[in-house]
């Protein structure tokens, strides 16, 4: 049977230290005028758009459900995080564990390596370049650019990857990796196999909670990791 792995980004894969914010709220503060303070609205575990639009509830202001004004400040956002990536004393950290895990998954010939996650395809792509993990070594993705509810996206990837699988997968042939309880109960819709790392701002704890079928503090046990995703 083949697998359909789908893996969050930030707090799982690598973090950017603030990049991604610091440029979300650049983008705000240059179409609108004005950005709330930063920390107010949690990012992890949403959509970028899903972002955009509750940092502008916060500040009440009147384009906050204006799909167009969104999508621009979403424009703007990809273009801001590229200069903050580029910055000489800029440093994007992947979690220990991380390139052994895709490396013994690419290995398999029952592995297909995907993205599930908020992030605007781009900005996925430029996060994980700065990383050092190509992006092409997921063939199948599922982006906040597709839609702004993060429950839709693994649907939408495993349409995606059905080309690839021979069909669309579905139930434990689907495994989510992630670090927010929004990655936990994401996949229910298609019966998914949700997998937490509490390397971003969740405990173990927190994530076996949300539903999640195994629970590791990192991905630095590939080997177990493999296990849980194959069991």
């Amino acid at each position: 049977m083949r697998k359909l792995i789908l893996f969050d980004i930030d707090g799982t894969l690598l973090h950017t230290h603030g990049a991604g914010r610091r440029a979300i709220h650049a983008a705000l503060a240059e179409e609108f005028g004005a950005a709330p303070p930063e920390h107010v609205v949690r990012l992890d575990g949403k959509t970028d758009p899903q972002i955009v639009r509750e940092l502008l509830q916060v500040t009440n202001d009147p384009g906050a459900d204006d799909a167009a004004r969104i999508a621009a400040v979403c424009r703007r956002y990809v273009d801001l995080l590229a200069l903050e990536l580029a910055r000489g004393d800029h440093t994007t950290a992947v979690y220990p564990g991380v390139h052994l895990l895709l490396d013994l998954l690419e290995a398999r010939g029952d592995a297909v390596l995907g993205l599930l996650t908020g992030n605007l395809a781009e900005g996925a792509r430029l996060k994980l370049e700065s990383g050092g993990i190509a992006y092409e070594r997921f063939r199948v993705g599922a982006f906040g650019s597709d839609h702004a509810d993060r429950a839709a996206l693994p649907a939408i990837a495993a349409h995606r990857a059905a080309v690839l699988v021979g069909r669309v997968p579905r139930g434990a042939e689907i495994v989510i990796l992630g670090d927010t309880p929004a990655d936990m109960t994401c996949g229910a819709s298609v019966a998914a196999r949700p997998i937490g790392v509490a390397t971003g701002s969740y405990s173990t704890d927190a994530l076996a909670a949300a539903g999640a079928y195994a629970v590791f503090a990192d991905l630095s046990e590939p080997h177990r990791v493999l296990a849980a995703i194959y069991a």
